[in-house]
């Protein structure tokens, strides 16, 4: 591990390329990326593509895409499939120390011996058979065609930790199988190439879903039999649905990209995914700065997280609300909204996703006619007759409704809902202070008047 990797924190997410993310996998990247935020380290992407089978590129891309929606760039990004070599290394160096040893039982054999285990009230635990044979029923084996899978011998003891969510944690490995950790047709499981990776490239910390706990004292035996000393886990509790069904991957429960898909705030995700499940409020943020500035593990419940897809829509509204010109304005030139800072500060707060933006930037820049009832048509003739000369600021549309109602004698909703319904054809929309500057004054005009404005 090098000097500099040793002087911070350096944290990693792990997925596997085998379908879209949802937001239980962002939870994930997210904590362990703001937290290398947070406190200067580094965020690396490892991508657990081993199982060549179900790893895809295109789910590769969709994860990077899908991270940099949320904001996340990996400061260093790996491949396990490229990192194969270290992997046997390990394994090599295990076996000489007797503790990666081969085993010939079928699925089918290793079933039938769970079975009968549950039906004498034992735990479904390996007996670690293989250790028992002889050289010559491994050649017989062998000689049936039989290729072993190789299982790490555990030290049969107490692994304890301290866990930064859970607190002080201890496994008894004795009541564990040995894993196995090569397959029988010599590809890696999940295992060892993870223990590798997190200690070739230094990991210092790894926060990951409580589904994980087991296999923590199953790591650290490995990372010490590698002459090595495993990072600190952290186990976050996982987000289900209300319902408290798990997400998934293979069902596509609320993935990033239909989350993205829908309009939703990668910043509204990224504040729920976070702090649902935690003694936090859910709430608003302007950046992941900010986000980075609130997570707390320790704040984690160790209760099961309910994610409610119904909160994520009011929470993008508010975000929409309070977010600044300046963190919108390419994407609001991108969706043909270059109205800029004014534009954005009249609208803002009447957005529920920010495409809609777009409908308003059309009401004050294209032409359109609105509402006009029979009985306002003369008020509104008189109000346009009120309107003051350009140029106009804010303060146009306060001394306007003032001359219009000295003018007319209407006040209340008499006033100003007849003038809302002509100007913008909407019952309900931004401030028309704010507004009436943006349309111009032979827009609203015209538009006074029943004509296209």
């Amino acid at each position: 591990m090098s000097e500099q990797l040793s002087s911070r924190p350096v944290l990693r997410f792990a997925p596997s390329p085998t379908g879209l993310i949802h937001v239980g996998n962002a939870r994930t990247a997210l904590l362990n990326a703001l937290l290398a935020k947070r406190d200067g380290g580094t965020f690396i992407l490892r991508f657990d593509d081993t199982d060549t089978a179900r790893s895809r590129p295109e789910y590769e891309q969709a994860i990077v895409e899908d991270l940099e929606w949320l904001g996340l760039r990996a400061d260093q990004t790996f491949r396990q499939s490229a990192r194969l070599a270290l992997y046997q290394a390990a394994a090599e160096k295990l076996k000489a120390a007797g503790l990666l040893y081969p085993a010939y039982e079928t699925e089918e054999e290793l079933e039938r011996k769970r079975r009968l285990q549950r039906a004498r009230g034992l735990p479904p635990v390996y007996d670690r058979a293989a250790l028992k044979l002889a050289d010559d029923e491994r050649q017989k084996l062998e000689a049936e065609g039989r290729k072993p899978h190789w299982r790490f011998r555990l030290a049969h003891r107490l692994v304890s930790w301290d866990d930064g969510v859970r607190g002080p944690q201890q496994v008894d490995t004795a009541n564990l199988s040995d894993p196995v950790l090569v397959r029988e047709d010599g590809s890696f499981l999940y295992t060892l190439p993870s223990v590798v990776d997190d200690l070739d490239m230094g990991i210092t910390e790894v926060v990951r879903g409580e589904d994980h706990v087991t296999n923590t004292a199953v790591q650290i035996e490995i990372a010490e039999a590698l002459g090595g000393v495993a990072p600190r886990f952290s186990h976050h509790n996982l987000l289900t649905l209300p319902s408290g069904e798990g997400l998934s991957k293979r069902l596509g429960h609320l993935s990033l990209r239909a989350l993205r898909e829908e309009g939703q705030e990668a910043l509204a995700v990224a504040a729920t995914a976070v702090l649902v499940g935690t003694s936090q409020a859910l709430r608003p943020v302007e950046s992941l700065d900010e986000l980075a500035g609130l997570v707390d593990l320790a704040a984690i419940s160790r209760a099961p997280a309910r994610f409610d897809p119904e909160d994520v829509g009011p929470l993008t509204a508010r975000t929409l609300h309070g977010l600044p010109y300046t963190a919108v304005c390419d994407r609001l030139a991108a969706a043909g909204s270059a109205g800029g800072a004014a534009f954005w500060e009249a609208v803002r707060g009447n957005l529920t996703r920010l495409d809609e933006a777009r409908s308003w930037w059309a009401l004050c820049n294209s032409p359109a006619r609105g509402i006009i009832a029979p009985e306002d048509a003369d008020f509104c003739s008189r109000a346009a007759e009120e309107l003051p000369a350009e140029p106009w600021d804010d303060n146009t549309y306060g001394l306007w409704i003032a001359a219009v109602k000295a003018s007319t004698g209407r006040k209340g909703k008499g006033l100003f809902h007849p003038l809302r319904l002509a100007l913008t054809g909407r019952e309900n929309g931004p401030e028309l202070a704010r507004l009436l500057p943006l349309m111009g004054r032979a827009r609203v005009a015209a538009r006074l008047k029943g004509e296209m404005g």
